[in-house]
């Protein structure tokens, strides 16, 4: 039976449904100090005094860092990919320094002997604030007397560009029917099961920087926190232990993360921090505060011919670094004409800054924006011009013999069945009896809806999609598939795991590979000191970057096993199978277990 495919158990399940996880908040280091951190609850004002003495006397603590202070130990940063070009935003330190521009914003962070006496010595902290007009509204931000969230920008627009093809305006004049509408899309956050946490140990005499963290990039960690620290990147460990859910919120750098890091080189000694969850909602990224305005025409017989969009994305008073808070409105742009063939768009989008918390790339960036507000438009056409909505999208999806195809935003879509998947849809939900039935309903008097809705999912983005911006984050992906003495397998990957069962569908791509049970295979991710540089886990990237490397990495090994078997067993190579653990020559009952050829 082949293992890939194959509903398993997974390997690690026992472990984690017993409670035997290790987290970031089960690590305990000698002499380990505790971090809380004073923030702000005003969401713009002048820091005009800040007070530690009495937090500094305070039982138990061991240190009180203050943003000038942190200042000192790390660099400025500012989340600017290159290629958005007129793009600024305001530098981020780890701790306030003159101004707060967002509830929660990190002033101050004590460390104690233990999380209690850190919390009692935070509160004796004395911060006094100059309010400041709140900005918070991105038309009222970009009006021409709106007070400045970073006055050296001399605005708020962070960012501002148009993607058009075709003649979006004569088309829509031309159209049989047209259809405006304004949505708003409210922010939130992801809430994984273990908030943000991290263990910090730094030693001095050789400027060795070990980071526990909980997070889905332990590479770009590394990169960062190499730059930002001023250390040598090979001096700098980042270790992602099990990790609870992360969900793109795990994928940024935040203040009091960098706060807890600046206290462990100040200190000489290991600091932990754990964020509450009233602290996660405070400071975790925030996503999609967005308002489209949009125009669709088409004609009579449902053609859709042309598309306008004005899309404006409130992102908080700084771009998140380093991955920037553009990309999400950015990719809302590139996929509001869906899988659909529009060839006439003009879209624009500008990027605010706002004094609220940041946002910034969250789970599927942008696609439930983008999906929600043309499928809504689509069905608003169906039911103006007497139209099935399933009906709507078969006339408009890209055919089969259209691909590979470019849409009208330059996305390029290599292959697919889009037609041939609506029907499947159709067919599998018995569309058709569901509408009978919905029909029958509402003569009834109830009120029953029948949905429908199509979207692409750009998923396994490679170098090109941060690297050409020059932020630190990696597009390849590196797997060591090892043999060991024993005749087990080792592998060694660049992605990491969060729950979604990473680790079980690398091991059965190796053991597919190399016939070996699943149980023989071990997978260890998450070390940057122990396994290949890699870009980590997002965008489900996973698998098909992650995946792929492992399944080469893995055929890699097992042609070197039937070299050296057919070596042994004076064979030729490609006479040589491999299985249950061994290798043998087909057609003879010759063979070597895999403990022997390794020794």
């Amino acid at each position: 039976m082949s293992l890939i495919g194959a509903r398993l158990k997974r390997p690690d399940d026992p472990r984690l449904l017993t409670g035997r996880g290790r987290y970031v908040d089960d690590l305990v280091l000698p002499r380990m100090a505790h971090v809380a951190v004073v923030r702000s609850p005003h969401a713009h004002a002048h820091l005009t005094g800040v007070d530690v003495d009495a937090a500094r006397r305070a039982p138990g603590v061991v240190g009180v860092l203050t943003g000038p202070e942190a200042a000192r130990l790390c660099k400025p940063y500012r989340g600017i990919l290159l290629h958005y070009r007129g793009m600024k935003t305001g530098a981020m330190l780890p701790l306030a320094v003159d101004r707060v521009r967002y509830v929660g914003e990190p002033v101050v962070a004590v460390a104690a002997t233990d999380p209690a006496a850190a919390a009692d010595a935070a509160a004796r902290v004395r911060v006094t604030y100059a309010p400041l007009p709140p900005v918070l509204d991105p038309d009222a931000a970009l009006a021409p007397d709106a007070p400045l969230i970073h006055p050296e920008l001399g605005d708020n627009l962070i960012y501002a560009t148009r993607l058009a093809a075709g003649d979006a305006a004569g088309e829509l004049a031309r159209a049989d029917r047209v259809w405006r509408r304004t949505f708003v899309s409210g922010r939130h956050t992801g809430v994984p099961l273990e908030p943000r946490g991290l263990v910090a140990d730094y030693e001095p005499a050789t400027r060795a920087l070990t980071v526990w963290m909980s997070t889905q990039v332990p590479h770009m960690m590394q990169a960062v926190l190499s730059e930002l620290f001023g250390l040598p990147e090979h001096r700098v460990r980042v270790v992602a232990p099990d990790v609870g859910g992360s969900f793109g919120i795990k994928i940024h750098v935040y203040q009091d993360d960098m706060a807890a890091v600046a206290l462990a080189i100040a200190l000489g000694r290991p600091v932990k921090f754990v964020a509450t969850r009233r602290e996660s909602f405070l400071a975790d990224i925030h996503a999609r505060d967005q308002r489209i305005e949009i125009e669709l025409g088409a004609r009579a017989d449902g053609t859709l011919t042309a598309m306008r969009a004005a899309i404006t994305a409130a992102v908080g008073p700084y771009s998140a670094y380093p991955r920037s808070s553009v990309v999400e409105g950015g990719q809302v742009l590139r996929l509001l004409p869906g899988p659909y063939r529009l060839r006439h768009y003009d879209g624009s989008l500008r990027v605010v800054a706002q004094t609220k918390g940041i946002t910034s790339q969250y789970r599927a960036v942008g696609h439930p924006i983008a999906a929600a507000v043309t499928e809504a438009m689509l069905d608003l056409a169906a039911r103006d011009l007497g139209l099935d909505p399933l009906e709507l999208r078969r006339r408009n999806l890209v055919r089969p013999d259209e691909f590979p195809y470019t849409s009208v935003t330059g996305n390029v879509y290599d292959s697919g069945s889009y037609v041939a998947a609506l029907e499947r849809l159709a067919a599998a939900a018995g569309y058709a009896d569901l509408r009978r039935w919905q029909a029958e309903a509402r003569r009834a008097g109830r009120c029953v809806g029948v949905g429908v809705a199509c979207f692409l999912d750009t998923t396994g983005p490679g170098a090109q999609f941060y690297g050409i911006g020059g932020a630190p984050i990696a597009g390849q992906e590196g797997t060591t598939v090892r043999l060991e003495p024993s005749g087990a397998v080792t592998v060694l990957t660049g992605v990491t795991e969060q729950g979604q069962g990473t680790r079980t569908a690398l091991a059965q791509i190796v053991a597919e590979e190399l016939g070996v049970p699943l149980d023989a295979v071990t997978v260890l991710c998450g070390d940057t000191a122990v396994v290949p540089y890699g870009g980590g886990t997002w965008a489900s990237r996973g698998m098909p970057i992650g995946g792929s490397a492992t399944l080469l990495a893995a055929r890699a090994l097992a042609e070197r096993v039937r070299r050296a078997a057919a070596a042994l067993l004076e064979a030729h190579p490609d006479d040589v199978e491999l299985a249950d653990g061994a290798a043998r020559v087909r057609g003879t009952g010759r063979g070597l277990g895999y403990a022997e050829l390794a020794r």
